[in-house]
């Protein structure tokens, strides 16, 4: 499960770049009650997406030459560069180079062989989010991807990553952990894009973080009220737990989960 523990391999941060970070923060704060404030004025207009005065996530406003509205999930590296060169070699791509992030750390933006962008960062001072695994913070994170077996691969060869087979009432499920860490340390999962609905039509690889919330209907029914757009409505899961899948109104894709005792 997803800790602030963090450990080579596994998830420690997120951000959201956006077309619009004061309509974004509205959205966020009204949905998970998260208020939003600048890095300062050396920071390029990002800034921290705060619960109960605790990091969840990150955010900055972005032109469309960058892409459009978007999360990234990020991993943590023990050296940026020898990750980055990792990932190239395993037929990724570096999308932006590994830089120092003032005292915090260093950072890089990869692609993995699909092209599906993650970020990477090497704590210093800021070892990442500082609440995960709980309400309100980043819980799990799926990658949707057409070829599980390369994903799982280039993974395995840029960040170290270990997969399981993870059978439940409904089917099985490709599970992902840092290396070396057992069934405790899964994050996230792997889903084939052909056989996922929501996807499987014109759906291109992307990574999807989860938010965890105490009430997933609920949630569905603030989003749409602040602008927000239903991709998948509240779903529950034998052994998972109940779900659904989200963009805010900029486009930017996301989940939430009330995971059961025995979610995978």
């Amino acid at each position: 499960m997803l800790t602030t523990r963090f450990v080579d391999g596994g998830p420690d941060w997120i951000d959201v770049g956006t077309s619009d970070i004061e309509g974004a923060a509205s959205f966020y704060g009204g949905l998970f009650g998260w208020e939003f404030r600048s890095a300062g004025p050396d920071a390029g207009g990002y800034g921290f997406f705060e619960l109960a005065g605790r990091i969840v996530a990150g955010g900055m406003e972005i032109t469309p030459e960058q892409g459009p509205p978007a999360w990234t999930v990020y991993f943590q590296s023990p050296d940026a560069d020898t990750t980055a060169e990792a990932a190239r070699q395993a037929g990724g791509s570096v999308r932006m180079p590994p830089m120092e992030v003032m005292d915090q750390g260093r950072t890089a933006i990869l692609a993995d062989h699909a092209g599906v962008p993650f970020g990477i960062w090497e704590p210093a001072l800021r070892k990442g989010v500082e609440a995960a695994g709980e309400t309100g913070a980043l819980c799990w994170a799926e990658l949707y991807t057409p070829d599980i077996a390369r994903a799982a691969a280039f993974y395995h060869s840029a960040l170290g990553w270990e997969t399981s087979a993870v059978t439940f009432p409904g089917g099985v499920y490709t599970s992902v952990n840092p290396a070396g860490t057992d069934e405790g340390g899964r994050f996230g999962g792997m889903v084939p894009l052909a056989d996922d609905p929501v996807e499987a039509v014109g759906g291109q690889p992307y990574w999807l973080p989860y938010i965890g919330v105490e009430d997933p209907d609920a949630v569905v029914a603030r989003a749409v009220e602040l602008g927000g757009t239903v991709r998948m409505p509240a779903t529950s899961l034998a052994g998972v737990g109940r779900l659904a899948r989200l963009a805010d109104p900029h486009g930017a894709r996301f989940a939430v989960l009330k995971g059961d005792p025995h979610q995978i």
